[in-house]
């Protein structure tokens, strides 16, 4: 029995994607290598130029298919249109999991789609006129097509049958994990890096791609009027330029205090880690995620968490964050400064937000997408 596994978005170095994407294909492989009956997993991806192989999976079973993004996306769609077959490009398989908001059509093997957000029909004004027309063309087609669809959390499986009217029993909630070795870091590290990056001795922390639904503006303006009401604390901004991003750019070479704010681009683990580790506070502002990974990566480090009380990201916080309305900038300062200025809540929060981050696990997100494949199969005879 071949299960094929599609890591493109990890091959390409798609930020959140890419990290859903290979952390599960890697924990499959590992859960079932201990089976007494084992699957046989496969792997699949389009490559080009820009394709890197992912780290901890060199040796997996794997299929390629030499297409660029744009190209093979539009090939998927135009497939999926004329109910056309592209099993050729996995041989043998008896289920395909489709890790990104792309389902190749296949005529007689069952699929799994995951999807992650909705967030192009939800802020179409967020995207890039082409994509959200494409993903506001295919992904009806592509949710309908698939036997079965995970989510990465009950706020977006919501929003799914809220918007595509889908069937609630076909749809699973498998939350994400903070990658295992994300872990409070050493002392040498946190000095290391912080000369590394120019961080500063006491600054709030972002992570994500600098894209509007971050709601950076309004983070940048919360820390401003924090300074103001007294407290000497900085912005660290962690994460590459997605789209739409010039606007912030734009706010931000124009804001007075503008040394208070420091971008360190995308950061690799170990890296992270130490930036988590070394912030005051981890300060997620975004109007939407799907799921809102760094949450629990910042609380597996050991950093107290403040985040915006929408979509996904109560979910996941629970007890262990302090929550604000994203539209708010005096709000957002407000929860800033009361952090910056209480050591006893940090301590309390960043105790809450270990044990918090310890409830997910990806060896558990492997083992709820291995019981929908088997659904799925047992479905099929």
């Amino acid at each position: 029995m071949s299960i094929y596994v599609d890591i493109s978005a990890a091959a390409h170095g798609r930020a959140g994607l890419g990290r859903y994407s290979a952390n599960l294909a890697r924990s499959l492989l590992k859960l079932d290598a201990g089976q007494q009956e084992p699957h046989r997993f496969a792997l699949f991806y389009n490559r080009d130029r820009t394709t890197r192989p992912v780290e901890g999976l060199e040796t997996a079973p794997t299929k390629t298919l030499r297409a660029g993004y744009k190209p093979w996306r539009m090939a998927v769609w135009l497939g999926q249109l004329t109910r056309a077959d592209f099993s050729r490009l996995i041989p043998g398989a008896d289920l395909f999991h489709a890790t990104e908001h792309l389902l190749m059509p296949l005529r007689d093997v069952p699929t799994v789609l995951t999807v992650h957000d909705l967030i192009y029909h939800l802020f179409p004004q967020y995207h890039r006129r082409l994509n959200y027309t494409y993903l506001n063309a295919a992904m009806p087609l592509y949710v309908q097509r698939a036997d079965a669809v995970i989510t990465v959390s009950e706020s977006s499986k919501e929003d799914l049958v809220r918007l595509y009217s889908v069937d609630p029993e076909k749809v699973t909630v498998i939350y994400e994990a903070a990658s295992a070795h994300l872990k409070p870091a050493a002392r040498e590290d946190v000095d290391r890096v912080r000369q590394k990056h120019g961080l500063p001795e006491s600054f709030v922390v972002t992570v994500g791609t600098i894209e509007p639904r971050k709601n950076l503006s309004r983070l940048l303006d919360a820390v401003m009027i924090a300074r103001k009401s007294g407290h000497d604390v900085a912005l660290v901004i962690v994460g590459s330029k997605g789209w739409l991003y010039e606007a912030f750019y734009r706010k931000l070479e124009q804001q007075e205090g503008r040394e208070h704010v420091v971008l360190t681009g995308y950061l690799p683990d170990e890296d992270l880690a130490a930036v988590y580790s070394a912030a005051q506070l981890c300060i997620i502002p975004s109007l939407y995620e799907g799921f809102g990974l760094p949450i629990l990566e910042a609380m597996a480090c050991g950093t107290p968490v403040a985040c915006s009380n929408v979509s996904s990201l109560p979910e996941l916080g629970g007890e262990a964050a302090l929550y604000f309305d994203p539209y708010d900038e005096d709000e957002m300062a407000a929860c800033i400064g009361e952090l910056m200025g209480d050591e006893a809540l940090r301590e309390e929060l960043r105790a809450k937000g270990v044990a918090q981050a310890g409830r997910f696990s990806w060896e558990r997100t492997a083992q709820e997408t291995l019981a929908v494949y088997e659904k799925v199969l047992a479905g099929r005879v």
